[in-house]
């Protein structure tokens, strides 16, 4: 009964790495090359998952599951704990649903086109430019993220995964600089993740210090 994630160290798979961590699941890690600038990388997850993206997560029963807040979603109802996903009657549970497809249909997106402007940009003088504005809209996407997040958690008094979203994407372009003077809320919470006991470790493999 061993799940196994397909993901590379600070990248997106450390989003369902915690989760998995949190709900004490079993599961090996299995590390992948750097799927932007290596084909070979790209064609051996491609095997598991053709779009090459991690996370990738493959089921006990061999099944494989992609999109990280389809894997959120799932992992809640396999476990039957609403920790980290407020159950079905609780008040809070439209805000998390608003705001979890939110962050991974118009947020998570930007960093897949700004991070290889290759991929979508044929013109060369075309994809710096490309790449600043996709990141500028990123910044506008956050701000409006920022003006409904509750204190001292996303969801207020209740810490969700979306407070994992926050602790792992505030780390991306722009970083925690431009968070704690553009978002100061998301970077308060942030800072709050970083500190969760249950979550060091998780956070000490993807992202040591220096």
């Amino acid at each position: 009964m061993t799940y196994r994630l397909y993901g590379r160290e600070g990248w997106g798979s450390a989003i369902v790495e915690a989760q998995l961590s949190w709900y004490g699941l079993p599961f090996t890690f299995e590390t992948v090359g750097d799927l932007i600038r290596s084909p070979d990388a790209r064609a051996k997850l491609e095997k598991v998952n053709p779009l090459a993206q991690v996370p990738t997560l493959v089921m006990p029963d061999g099944s494989v599951m992609s999109e990280s807040a389809a894997i959120t979603l799932l992992l809640a109802d396999i476990t039957g704990k609403d920790s980290l996903v407020p159950g079905p009657q609780a008040p809070e549970r439209g805000k998390f649903l608003r705001w979890l497809v939110f962050i991974v249909a118009n947020i998570y997106p930007t960093f897949t086109y700004a991070d290889d402007p290759a991929r979508f940009v044929s013109v060369d003088a075309a994809r710096d430019p490309f790449r600043a504005a996709t990141d500028a809209y990123a910044q506008r996407l956050w701000r409006q993220v920022d003006g409904h997040a509750g204190n001292p958690w996303f969801l207020g008094e209740r810490f969700s995964a979306l407070d994992i979203y926050v602790d792992i994407m505030t780390r991306w372009r722009p970083k925690r600089g431009w968070f704690e003077s553009e978002a100061p809320r998301l970077f308060a919470i942030a800072r709050r993740a970083d500190q969760v006991v249950e979550l060091r470790p998780v956070w000490a493999r993807n992202f040591p210090p220096g």
